[in-house]
């Protein structure tokens, strides 16, 4: 028996699949595919304010030399507004790393929900839903290596 994919809730082997609770020989499933649900909204606008986090300290450095060089201050509180400002567009270096790996994670979990359906004899049954992008392909992938007609008995 080979094993295409094992995880605590979902397994594919050459001989079935356990999925949502529920167990099938390949040879019950007459098809298989995948929806994908309507975009999160939430997800995507959290992705959003991750990118204005990342672009804020760069706007206020930006707009700290902006003031530095248009006001006629004193030299010193020009030099200070202008080392102010690079400070502040260099804080984002460590903290753009941070983001940019969340946003990362965001784009893997996905931002829509994703089900793989089977149809048997007496119907069609869902067989797993998830909105971990990165596991769904994964199982689905594993679904269709087991179903290959060059694999089934």
């Amino acid at each position: 028996m080979t094993t295409y994919y094992r995880d605590p809730e979902v397994l594919i082997t050459s001989s079935g699949v356990h999925m949502n609770g529920r167990q099938f020989r390949l040879s019950d499933l007459i098809q298989v595919w995948h929806t994908r649900g309507a975009r999160s909204w939430s997800v995507i606008a959290k992705r959003g304010a991750l990118g204005l986090t990342i672009l804020l300290p760069l706007l206020l450095g930006a707009l700290a030399i902006g003031v530095a060089l248009l006001v006629h201050a004193s030299t010193p509180h020009t030099i200070a507004l202008v080392i102010g400002g690079v400070l502040v567009g260099l804080a984002v270096v460590p903290v753009a790393d941070l983001v940019l790996e969340r946003v990362d994670r965001s784009y893997d979990s996905g931002s829509r929900t994703m089900e793989i359906w089977g149809r048997v004899s007496a119907g069609r049954v869902l067989l797993l839903r998830t909105t971990d992008a990165q596991r769904f392909g994964r199982i689905y992938r594993a679904l269709e290596r087991a179903l290959e007609p060059a694999v089934r008995p």
